[in-house]
């Protein structure tokens, strides 16, 4: 199987890199402008990508001294504009790439998100994902009208029954051939191909029927990045691309086992998870520009930044700690897996705060590769041919100068090697992701219309 690459990006001066705004020539304040991300989106289609995945959050990183200062001054993710909306625009200027959207399930109804996604699907002739999230913010839950942020096991009860709802918008309520188009007799759709979901639960009470007709693929492609124990459960009933953010080859031999276990458990094949890992690489023409690229890098990162990053990830102001203060495992209603990437991964080795926020300075949890090309696409290569790696989330440090280092660089070197493909095979990003003709969901996926023809509607 082939290598699969996505950029790992965010419609905001900031990612994961905190400080590298500053760093001279950098792009990132251009992410208001739709050019910026019409070449982004050529770029990547000209390095073999299968996908430009978008992070997102909503609220403000508020944790840290328990106000918003720090993530306005520094450009921690804030401003940050809405992904989704630059779609279409990288669509129509690209044949091949498909593009992964962050959403919540947390703070929008699934009857809405499912027409959306149907509209994107058919927008661009099937190249959208849906990274499914639960949503960690306090600020975020207020703005959206709760009084406080809903705990962890009601946020995911709430997204596996939002799921449970799309899945029936998009496999079941249509029929393949319910849309006629028939002038002479005067019929669009016929109405006995379309049916109501009948679907009455805890926290949703849809009747349907589904307002799109099929796209494509019906279903998007499925990521997720589930670290907590509820958070892997969930994965492993529904993601098709899962994200490890594990910083250490063991802690990532460790998910994957973990998740392909959980995932049989659902009656899923545990070989169709496709797996991919954050990377920072940092590439030059030979080891010596890669490492002054590196340095200069860790010069313009911002260490106060990150500590607002990571308090919000964490929901733990990370300014009342010593810098020199042990971190040991800590459950949190936030992003929980964030502290277990150090403190499961490398359990013999004792984190300082000071050492987490170091490290995190460049792509947060992800390793960094800094090296030649050869020296880049060797560590690539391990990873995919060792450990089974399907793919990865390339990482920016600069934009767009990172993307186009890897670009020009790397991805030479990794086609010389048969790892990356010339061009994509199929026409959707599933059938691509896959490397089978087959647009639609497995047939051993819960979503999967031959599941749900054993599943009754909610009573």
């Amino acid at each position: 199987m082939a290598m699969h690459l996505n950029l790992f990006t965010m419609n905001a001066p900031e990612h994961v890199s905190p400080g590298s705004w500053t760093y001279p020539g950098d792009g990132s304040t251009r992410y208001t402008d739709l050019e910026y991300w019409t070449e982004v989106a050529r770029t990547a289609e000209r390095g073999g990508f299968d996908a430009v995945f978008f992070a997102d959050v909503r609220g403000i990183y508020d944790v840290y001294g328990g106000d918003r200062y720090t993530a306005l001054e520094r450009g921690v993710q804030t401003p940050s504009n809405d992904p989704q909306l630059l779609v279409p625009a990288m669509a129509q200027v690209t044949d091949e790439l498909g593009f992964a959207v962050t959403r919540s399930t947390t703070y929008i109804h699934p009857y809405q998100l499912a027409r959306e996604f149907s509209t994107l699907d058919h927008l661009t002739d099937g190249r959208i994902a849906l990274n499914v999230v639960t949503s960690y913010l306090e600020s975020a839950a207020r703005n959206l009208g709760l009084h406080e942020r809903m705990d962890k096991e009601t946020r995911y009860d709430r997204a596996d029954e939002f799921l449970e709802v799309c899945y029936a918008l998009w496999e079941s309520s249509w029929d393949e051939d319910a849309v006629r188009v028939d002038a002479d007799a005067g019929v669009y759709t016929d109405p006995d191909g379309v049916s109501s979901i009948d679907h009455d639960g805890e926290c949703f009470t849809v009747p349907g029927p589904h307002g799109c007709e099929p796209s494509p693929q019906r279903t998007p492609v499925l990521y997720q990045a589930g670290s907590s124990d509820r958070g892997r459960e969930f994965a492993a009933a529904n993601a098709e691309a899962v994200f490890a953010s594990q910083p250490t080859e063991a802690g990532v031999r460790e998910y994957m086992a973990d998740l392909r276990t959980r995932a049989e458990t659902y009656g899923r094949d545990p070989d169709s998870l496709r797996f991919f890992i954050g990377v920072v690489p940092i590439v030059g023409e030979t080891e010596e520009l890669a490492q002054a690229k590196y340095e200069s890098y860790e010069d313009h990162v911002d260490v106060e930044a990150t500590l607002a990053l990571l308090s919000g990830f964490l929901d733990m102001d990370l300014s009342k700690l010593d810098p020199d203060q042990k971190v040991e495992h800590i459950e949190t209603e936030a992003i929980q897996g964030t502290m277990n990437a150090f403190t499961r991964s490398q359990p013999d080795r004792e984190w300082t705060v000071r050492e987490v926020a170091q490290f995190c300075g460049l792509g947060t949890t992800s390793p960094k590769i800094v090296g030649t090309p050869e020296t880049i696409a060797d560590e690539l290569e391990y990873w995919h041919e060792e450990i089974g790696v399907h793919g990865f989330n390339v990482k920016e440090v600069v934009r767009p100068d990172s993307l186009r280092d890897f670009v020009d660089l790397v991805v030479p070197e990794l086609r010389a090697r048969g790892l990356l493909s010339e061009s994509q095979p199929g026409q959707t990003l599933r059938e691509r992701l896959y490397e089978e003709d087959e647009p639609r969901l497995p047939a051993d996926h819960p979503g999967a219309p031959e599941r749900r023809a054993n599943v009754s509607p909610s009573p």
